[in-house]
């Protein structure tokens, strides 16, 4: 049966946590949790979600749950899921939850260790892109265009000047097992690929957007709209990867307006109508190929 909220656990694993108003990566891990049950160990690096999950005297998580090094998600999972087995426990799931720039930066590379061991673990990517724990600087997978601390608007350079690294791509290019893209905003949708990762043996790697109303300059209530509305808007794409297969899980058809999802965020308001232009250009660019290769 499709996993749906309805079905889901009734408990509560990530509460009473320090995050900001309408925080993107805190339902992530909220939901996820909720989808693999108190029989789950947890890995979360440096980052939002360890800042506000680990605060003496409280343990915001009501299964096992432990802090890596910043590079170590990945390599860490594969210790965590490893001792288990080794004690004779079987029925159990290690998850690891990082940030983006935990991810496409300075974890990148014992992730790829890991799928190529075929790690039995699952590695959820919680996407507000940009390093939103430390002051708001550019990662790997902050978008075009995008003002962060690191990368400021000015005359002359409009935010962000590089693309999105598409991480998504990068974890399939290892014929991983199970790779998928999500959104907070399309929640059931991420509560399946959850669902379905936790029943897949060897490495699952999934890619959630979460929202940071502080780094995107959103209103806190605006979190789940703005997250389903990158989808809508084609900047965003829910997706799967299994069995050497791409599969694409939505498409929008004619896509909501793609200006008004950036000119909403503080962070693409210093935009001219050609950056925005570029931006439109560049995601047609990429949905000619989706449409063209992709199931």
């Amino acid at each position: 049966m499709k996993m749906n909220i309805n079905a889901l656990d009734r408990n509560e694993y990530f509460y009473g946590h320090k995050a900001c108003a309408g925080c993107g990566g805190s339902l992530a891990v909220r939901a996820a949790l909720k989808v693999l049950g108190e029989r789950t160990a947890a890995v979360l690096p440096a980052g939002c979600m360890s800042a506000v999950g680990f605060n003496f005297p409280q343990l915001c998580f009501g299964n096992n749950a432990i802090i890596s090094m910043f590079a170590g998600t990945a390599s860490m999972l594969t210790g965590v899921e490893a001792g288990l087995r080794r004690k004779g426990h079987r029925d159990f799931h290690a998850v690891g939850f990082a940030g983006d720039g935990g991810t496409a930066d300075i974890g990148i590379q014992a992730l790829s260790g890991a799928i190529d061991r075929g790690d039995d673990i699952i590695y959820i990517c919680y996407d507000n892109e940009a390093y939103m724990n430390t002051g708001i600087q550019k990662s790997g997978l902050t978008p075009y265009g995008a003002r962060t601390t690191t990368t400021p608007a000015g005359a002359n350079i409009h935010g962000n000047i590089r693309p999105k690294k598409n991480m998504f791509e990068i974890a399939a290019a290892h014929d991983i097992p199970y790779a998928a893209t999500a959104t907070v905003g399309y929640l059931n949708d991420f509560i399946s690929k959850v669902e379905k990762a936790s029943k897949i043996k060897g490495t699952k790697y999934i890619h959630v957007i979460a929202p940071c109303p502080t780094g995107w300059g959103i209103p806190v209530s605006d979190t789940v709209e703005v997250a389903r509305e990158i989808v809508d808007c084609g900047l965003w794409y829910l997706a799967e990867y299994e069995n050497g297969e791409y599969k694409l899980d939505r498409d929008p058809g004619e896509f909501a307006s793609a200006e008004n999802y950036l000119r909403r965020q503080g962070r693409f308001r210093h935009l001219t109508d050609q950056d925005i232009h570029t931006i439109i250009t560049s995601r047609d660019r990429k949905w000619e190929k989706i449409r063209k290769e992709w199931k």
